[in-house]
C-alpha cells in the first residue's frame, strides 16, 4: 500500500540492488508466530481452501517476493489469504476476529492486508507470524455503461487500470507509478497528474464497497454511509478492508511528457522555474511536475531530474519551457503518449526487490529559497550515510497549489484537513535506497535528521504546514495528527461507530493508527 512507490524512488533509473534481506527495520513491528496464529490459519483453510497457502508453497512465495522493499520481503506470515471477491474477504475477516484465547494469554489472530505492497517499512502491509490478506486477485477494472465510472478491484496496480482506460480513450485521476496499488494509494489521498483537473485521487472516489470488522459488505458514498466515505478520503486501513472503489472516469487521449536531466550546477534555476509554476496566479491545469534531486553513491555525485507532464497532446507548453530550457540536459525523453507508458517509464526507476527502502515528508510553502534551504539540508544529513556503496538518497518536491486543494469540497470532502486558506504548498519526498540490514540504524537516523531540521527551517520562515502526507510518511512520522484535532476527532468517531470492538485498531498493527499503535 501507499502513494507511487514514493514515485519509484524519485524517478531515476539505477540498477537492481537486490539482496537477500532478513530482518525488518530497528523499531518496527515484529511478531512471531502463536498458537492462536495457527489456529487462524487452520480455521481460514477449513471454510477458504485453496485460498489459504503456507510457506514453501508457490502461492505464498509469489505473494512475498512481490512486495517493493526488502523489509516487507522478509517478514514470515503463518499463511496468507488470497480472496477473490468481497464475500471471501468477509469470510476471512469473520473467522479472524472469532478466535480468542484468554485463558493462555494468546493474542487473537492478528492480520495485515496488501493491495500493492509498495509501502516500504517492515509491518506496513505484512506480517510476521500472522495473516496477510493479499487482495491481487481482486483486480478487475470494468466501465460503466455511461463511461463515467470505473469500478476497480483492491489487488489492481495503476497499470492494470490504465491499459484498461487508455484502449478506451478514458482516465481517472489515479497513481503516476504502473505497478503501484490502487488501494493504498486512494486510501490515503493519492496525488496524479490530473489533480489540478480532478483533485487528489481520494476525491474522485464517488463509492467505497468495504467489509466492516462484522463481515458485513456496504457501500459507502454520497447518499449511504457517509461519514465512512468521507474517512476512507486519506483514513488509510483504519475501518475496513475496501473490496472495490468506484472512481469518476473521463475522456483523456494522449499525453505530453517524459524526463529531463541535468547537472546540479542547475538547482537555482529548477527550484526558481517551481516555485513560480507553484505560486501562478492561473495555474495551468494540464501541468505536471516533479522536482528531483539525488545522490547516487555508484556515481559519486548528485543528479537532477524533472518529471514533467502536461495531460495534453501538446508538445513544450509554454508552462513548463521554464523547465525545458534550462540547460545542461543529459537526459531527455519528452514524447507525446499514452498514460500507460508514462508510469511504466517511472516505475522502471525501481524494480521490485531492488532494496531496503525509506521515505519521509513534510509539506512546506513555495518559496525557491526554502527548496534551497531544504537541499542543503538534505546533502548536510546524506553525510553520514554517503559512504554506503549502494545508497540513493533522493529529494523530490512536488506541487500542492490550490487547485488541487480546492477540488474537495466539490465531492463532500476529506479527511486530510488541506484547505486553499493554507496557500500554495510543495510536498517534499526523501526516499533512500540501500543494501544491508546493518545499515539501517544509520539510514533511519539521518532521515529523522533532515527531517527535524528541515521544519526547523520552514518554521522559520513562516512556511511550515503541518501536513504529512500519508502515503509518504516515515514509519516514526504522525500523517493523521496532521489532519488536525477536528478531522482526527471525526476520524475516531467513525472507527468507534463502524468498527466497535477496534478490530482495525488492534488486531490490524500495520499502518499508521487513530488510537495510537493500537
Amino acid at each position: 500500500m501507499f502513494a507511487d512507490a514514493a514515485l519509484a524512488v524519485a524517478l531515476f533509473s539505477f540498477a537492481a540492488l537486490r539482496v537477500f534481506a532478513s530482518a525488518a527495520l530497528p523499531g518496527l513491528y515484529s511478531r512471531g508466530s502463536n498458537s492462536s496464529n495457527t489456529i487462524c490459519c487452520t480455521r481460514l483453510a477449513h471454510a477458504l481452501g485453496s485460498q489459504v497457502s503456507y510457506p514453501n508453497t508457490d502461492a505464498y512465495t509469489q505473494s512475498t517476493a512481490s512486495y517493493w522493499s526488502q523489509q516487507e520481503e522478509a517478514l514470515v506470515p503463518a499463511c496468507i489469504v488470497h480472496p477473490q471477491r468481497a464475500e471471501d474477504v468477509s469470510k476471512a475477516v469473520l473467522l479472524l476476529t472469532s478466535v480468542h484465547s484468554p485463558a493462555a494469554n494468546l493474542s487473537a489472530c492478528e492480520f495485515a492486508i496488501r493491495g500493492g505492497g509498495h509501502a516500504p517499512w517492515a509491518g506496513a502491509a505484512n506480517i510476521d507470524g500472522g495473516v496477510t490478506i493479499d487482495l491481487s486477485g481482486m483486480k478487475d477494472v470494468i466501465v460503466s455503461e455511461n463511461r463515467t465510472v470505473v469500478s476497480i478491484g483492491p489487488g489492481a496496480t495503476w497499470e492494470d487500470v490504465y491499459l484498461a482506460l487508455d484502449a478506451q480513450n478514458l482516465s481517472t485521476s489515479g497513481g503516476r507509478v504502473s505497478s503501484v496499488g490502487v488501494a493504498g494509494l486512494t486510501l490515503g489521498g493519492g496525488i496524479s497528474f490530473f489533480a489540478p483537473r480532478y483533485g487528489l485521487v481520494c476525491d474522485n472516489v464517488v463509492n467505497h464497497q468495504i467489509v466492516l470488522a462484522s463481515g458485513a459488505i456496504v457501500n459507502a458514498n454520497a447518499t449511504s454511509h457517509r461519514s465512512l466515505h468521507w474517512a476512507l478520503k486519506g483514513g488509510s486501513n483504519n475501518f475496513g478492508i475496501v473490496t472495490r472503489f468506484d472512481l469518476r472516469a473521463f475522456e483523456q487521449g494522449k499525453l505530453w511528457g517524459g524526463r529531463i536531466g541535468y547537472p546540479v550546477s542547475t538547482t537555482e534555476a529548477q527550484f526558481q522555474a517551481f516555485a513560480d509554476l507553484t505560486n501562478a496566479d492561473q495555474y495551468d491545469p494540464y501541468a505536471s511536475i516533479i522536482l528531483s534531486l539525488a545522490w547516487v553513491a555508484r556515481q559519486g555525485g548528485w543528479v537532477v531530474v524533472s518529471c514533467l507532464e502536461y495531460t495534453q497532446p501538446t508538445a513544450y507548453p509554454s508552462t513548463l519551457v521554464p523547465f525545458t530550457n534550462i540547460q545542461p540536459q543529459f537526459l531527455n525523453t519528452m514524447r507525446i503518449s499514452n498514460l500507460t507508458d508514462f508510469t511504466v517509464e517511472i516505475d522502471s526507476s525501481t524494480p521490485v526487490g531492488s532494496g531496503r527502502q525509506l521515505f519521509a515528508t513534510n509539506t512546506v510553502g513555495a518559496s525557491a529559497e526554502l527548496l534551497a534551504k531544504i537541499f542543503d539540508i538534505s546533502n548536510s544529513s546524506l553525510q553520514a550515510v554517503k559512504d554506503i556503496p549502494s545508497l540513493v538518497w533522493s529529494v523530490s518536491y512536488e506541487p500542492l497549489p490550490t487547485i488541487i486543494t480546492a477540488h474537495a469540497a466539490s465531492s463532500g470532502g476529506n479527511a486530510l484537513g488541506l484547505d486553499p486558506s493554507d496557500g500554495n504548498l510543495v510536498i517534499a519526498l526523501l526516499v533512500v535506497t540501500w543494501l544491508g540490514e546493518e545499515n539501517d540504524a544509520e539510514v533511519v537516523a539521518a532521515a529523522k535528521q533532515m527531517f527535524e531540521l528541515a521544519e526547523e527551517a520552514a518554521r522559520e520562515m513562516g512556511m511550515a504546514s503541518g501536513y504529512v502526507y500519508l502515503n509518504y510518511a516515515g514509519f516514526w512520522q504522525d500523517p493523521i495528527g496532521g489532519y488536525g484535532e477536528e478531522n482526527v476527532e471525526r476520524l475516531r468517531a467513525v472507527s468507534r461507530r463502524y468498527d466497535p470492538t477496534a478490530v482495525f485498531q488492534k488486531r490490524v498493527p500495520g499502518g499508521f493508527k487513530l488510537f495510537g499503535s493500537g
